[in-house]
């Protein structure tokens, strides 16, 4: 007698998982937050606070003393006091301080992932697998850079410049600060470091590793607050060297304020990176290498990828599978282990996002949404693509920092290298062929800092990082990296 086979029923759909959140315990957060100056936390002499925010559901996660010019001007004291202590210790001293950071950021990476995301917006499975782990590598990469430095190719007796001022962005607020830190630690200088408004905790927070660690007294200063304190600590005249991450135009103010002086300065700016596919890519990986460059982060990335260009005789099936696989990603909680997509960063930039994509629209270009579910509380985007865009568009041209592809196309390769090259801005730039020879014969005329082939959005604190153009000047990361901290 024949029996029937049970019915399973209908396969889940790929987007159909139970909820992984990753729980808040993993950190404790404090109800108010001051300033870290001279290895101690202090009010801002003006008794000013700010309140930092959860961009996934607008709850106020602290209260943070807000530093102004009289807070410069004591931080970079402490700095200045420090450093001839700092600077004579052997290298190998100073390399000791960096790996027991390292390894403590790495014991701390459960707490600091979770605080980064609660404070950024961002997925906690890139805050864990992505971010953090990169903080701990730069920290150890330094430390063995520092009893070196006489070997780094910069003259045999390179010497610290003094005491560093630093400004970072608030898309990769503990990374950013790993980046510029970890080298000036490691070449002898002292700093002062100034996080973004909206994401002051991941930097609070390494100021008590700093503690922890046993870092001495007035090394590392943690300056909470607005644009004012940036521009403060700019113009120090103890300053000796500025490094800002952030955007174009208060890059060139900077640019601005310390020209005339002996500051040595290092600015990573904005970007319109291209994403160039060729007509024998793989489109599966491709497609994914995409989703990677303009979707990682929520677009809020200064290298993504958010020029795709498509040669166009692929252009149609390229666009299918980018589609196909943008309804497949998911976003929502950014403390869910599953969510691709989290919050953006701030309501400012969610006004910006949404200005610059209805001009678009208005523009003629043709949009595209990913259909999914948004938060009714938080600042959230869906996943936009936008076709039939020209380079007069103003979605090909300004940065947009958000999650949103603009898709033009191409014939030759010729074409392709001018239309990436049509930008004011110079920071990165990927390639898709699976020919090695178009790869290197196209990369070597993109006027970019970083071209990656047949992948996007890979950084090692082995490789230097840095634009041309609009997208400033200086390298950070790798033996490139320490030259901006050294007198050479």
């Amino acid at each position: 007698m024949a029996h029937e086979t049970p019915s399973a029923g209908p396969a889940p759909a790929f987007t159909d998982y139970a909820p992984a959140p990753e729980s808040r315990a993993a950190v404790e957060l404090a109800s108010s937050y001051g300033l870290f100056i001279d290895g101690e936390f202090t009010d801002a002499a003006s008794g000013k606070v700010f309140k930092t925010v959860s961009p996934a559901t607008e709850e106020v996660l602290s209260e943070v003393a807000q530093a102004g010019e009289e807070d410069v001007v004591r931080a970079v004291a402490a700095a200045r006091r420090a450093f001839p202590g700092w600077a004579a210790l052997p290298g190998a001293e100073r390399a000791k301080y960096l790996f027991r950071i390292a390894r403590i950021v790495q014991e701390r990476a459960r707490e600091l992932a979770v605080l980064e995301t609660l404070d950024n917006g961002k997925p906690i499975k890139e805050t864990r697998d992505t971010d953090i782990p990169l903080v701990a590598a730069h920290f150890f990469y330094y430390a063995g850079w520092a009893d070196k430095l006489e070997h780094a190719g910069f003259g045999p007796a390179p010497k610290p410049l003094g005491v560093a001022g630093q400004v970072i962005p608030w898309n990769f607020p503990l990374l950013m600060l790993a980046w510029k830190i970890a080298p000036a630690l490691a070449a002898g200088n002292t700093v002062v470091l100034k996080p973004a408004e909206t994401t002051p905790l991941s930097a609070l927070f390494f100021a008590d590793i700093c503690r922890q660690a046993g870092l001495p007294k007035g090394v590392v200063n943690i300056l909470p607050g607005y644009g004012d304190a940036g521009a403060a600590l700019v113009a120090h005249p103890d300053v000796n060297k500025v490094a800002f991450t952030g955007s174009t135009a208060v890059g060139k103010q900077i640019a601005r304020t310390v020209a005339g002086s002996a500051k040595r300065v290092t600015l990573e700016l904005g970007g319109k990176g291209a994403n160039i596919v060729f007509d024998d890519a793989p489109v599966e990986q491709a497609v994914e290498g995409i989703v990677t460059g303009i979707f990682f982060n929520q677009g809020q990335v200064c290298c993504a990828g958010s020029r795709l260009l498509v040669q166009e005789s692929v252009h149609d099936e390229v666009v299918d599978a980018l589609k196909r696989r943008l309804t497949t990603l998911r976003v929502g909680d950014p403390l869910d282990k599953n969510t691709d997509l989290g919050a953006i960063n701030s309501a400012e930039q969610l006004d910006r996002i949404t200005r610059l994509t209805g001009q678009g629209e208005a523009e003629g270009a043709e949009r595209w949404s990913a259909p999914c579910e948004l938060p009714g509380s938080g600042y959230w985007f869906a996943p936009t693509v936008f076709t039939n865009v020209t380079q007069a568009h103003t979605v090909a041209r300004e940065e947009i920092f958000g999650p949103v592809l603009s898709v033009l196309t191409f014939r030759t390769p010729a074409e392709a290298v001018a239309k990436a090259n049509n930008t004011p801005y110079g920071l990165s730039a990927g390639i898709w062929s699976e020919k090695g020879s178009r790869i290197l014969a196209v990369a070597e005329k993109l006027r970019a800092g970083v071209v990656w082939a047949n992948t996007f959005n890979k950084f090692d604190p082995t490789s230097p990082f840095g634009g041309y153009k609009e997208s400033g000047y200086g390298r950070e990361g790798g033996r490139h990296g320490l030259e901006a901290y050294l007198d050479v």
